[in-house]
């Protein structure tokens, strides 16, 4: 694990650490095995065809958003496989093995279908949770709000893309998300959650990265362009942000070190 820590002042003035963690996941050898055989069917079909330019960009979105989903659960892309994931292990490891009495944890994932499967991970070993998607109606969300911060649940379950006002969710003080988002700005709204004024213990913000595969490269891109995902899903001009050669390199082999 590599990680690096923050510091916020509240308008109280007292000083809350935050401290940024990432965890790498390794895949088993089937998750790895299948990883491979979906990398290579996605550069034979972007190579094959006369697409045009844009076309071929939406296309290499799709595999880069497949492969992106088999990562953090195979049955995302495939739901009928037996193959296990690596991914919701860690963050239930992480759950019980930080040895603080009273923790809490939000968990953040990019796609609903995967906090789907982490409800079911949760609720055949019985761990209490709350859960808030992009649907989730107000009442029901000011409510599960509502019960986490009194103690009812050890984890709360959230769409990274269920946003608005009023998320103060202070009772936790681990934030642990379960597949890396294009931009960091995101992540870290997301994280600032359990991150806020009232907040009175340090906050530690685990990313869940798979190893050796394209996951790793969405981290590296957070070095050079905060703002790429949003051009990306939004369909802007990435002319000048992203080349096809460039979103070729999310998907070829990454070259030897």
């Amino acid at each position: 694990m590599s990680g690096f820590r923050l510091g916020c002042r509240s308008s109280e003035g007292d000083w809350r650490e935050k401290t940024v963690t990432i965890w790498h996941v390794e895949l088993s050898d089937e998750e790895t095995s299948l990883y491979e055989a979906l990398r290579q069917q996605a550069i034979e079909k972007i190579q094959e065809g006369s697409l045009s330019p844009g076309q071929r960009r939406v296309q290499i979105l799709a595999e880069i958003m497949r492969l992106h989903r088999t990562c953090c659960n195979p049955r995302l892309v495939m739901p009928d496989s037996t193959i296990g994931s690596a991914k919701p292990g860690p963050s239930v490891r992480l759950s019980k093995s930080c040895g603080k009495t009273a923790t809490r944890y939000l968990v953040f994932s990019q796609f609903v279908g995967h906090l789907a499967l982490i409800r079911e991970h949760l609720d055949t070993r019985e761990i209490a949770y709350q859960y808030l998607g992009g649907a989730t109606p107000i009442q029901q969300r000011a409510a599960a709000m509502d019960a986490f911060q009194a103690g009812e649940g050890e984890l709360f379950l959230i769409s990274l893309k269920a946003r608005g006002s009023g998320l103060n969710l202070t009772a936790a003080d681990y934030v642990i998300h379960m597949d890396p988002w294009w931009n960091p700005a995101v992540e870290d709204q997301a994280s600032d959650r359990a991150h806020r004024v009232g907040q009175q213990r340090p906050v530690t913000t685990y990313r869940l990265v798979a190893r050796n595969a394209i996951e790793e490269k969405i981290v590296q891109l957070h070095d050079y362009e905060r703002n790429l995902a949003d051009d990306l899903l939004e369909g802007s001009d990435l002319s000048t942000k992203m080349s096809l050669d460039e979103m070729m390199g999310l998907i070829r082999e990454r070259e030897s070190e």
